[in-house]
């Protein structure tokens, strides 16, 4: 079965578009959340994300050991929305802010290895595997080396997965557009 890859904006119903596609697949559906709700903003978009999914769902939480969790949830007869790979992305950037100009996040061992992971485990994934992501490219260039970091890294996570996935949507205003596949 495919795995996919859907992008988006803020509030552009990508996660929404993830969640029909699963309902519609007819398969047992896992999802794994890499959100932690380090305050009460945080928490509240967590618990509309909880009561937005069906109660037969099975959720897992895996804020930085992505491939792990992957590796353990996918099967054959199921199928696995990840939410979202811009948020573990984020968990796993922890410790860059003390990283020198223009540096590589690859200099963090712990994004090294779980990227690296993750990215060989995606063609190995059995069952249907759905990929739910920020596309952050879109917009300013960020003030701080920080900020410019995680767009930059978010643009190469997005583009590695991409180009391992059958399918790539981009959603706008809950519309979505097939990229690829």
């Amino acid at each position: 079965m495919p795995s996919e890859l859907i992008l988006g904006g803020a509030r552009s119903g990508k996660s929404r578009h993830a969640e029909t596609l699963a309902a519609a697949s007819d398969l047992s559906v896992h999802v794994i959340v890499t959100a932690e709700a380090l305050d009460e903003e945080m928490a509240a978009r967590i618990a509309r994300h909880q009561a937005d999914r069906p109660a037969g769902w099975m959720v897992v939480e895996a804020p930085t050991r992505l491939a792990a969790a992957l590796a353990a949830e996918a099967a054959p007869d199921r199928c696995v929305v990840v939410d979202c790979l811009t948020l573990w992305l984020a968990n796993l950037l922890d410790g860059a802010e003390n990283l020198p100009p223009a540096a590589s996040a690859d200099q963090l061992p712990a994004f090294a290895r779980e990227r690296a992971a993750l990215l060989a485990l995606i063609p190995t994934l059995p069952g249907r595997v759905i990929f739910v992501a920020n596309e952050v490219g879109l917009g300013l260039v960020p003030e701080t080396p920080l900020g410019r970091l995680f767009r930059d890294e978010a643009g190469r996570l997005n583009q590695a997965v991409a180009a391992l996935c059958e399918q790539v949507t981009f959603v706008a205003a809950g519309l979505p557009l097939r990229l690829k596949g």
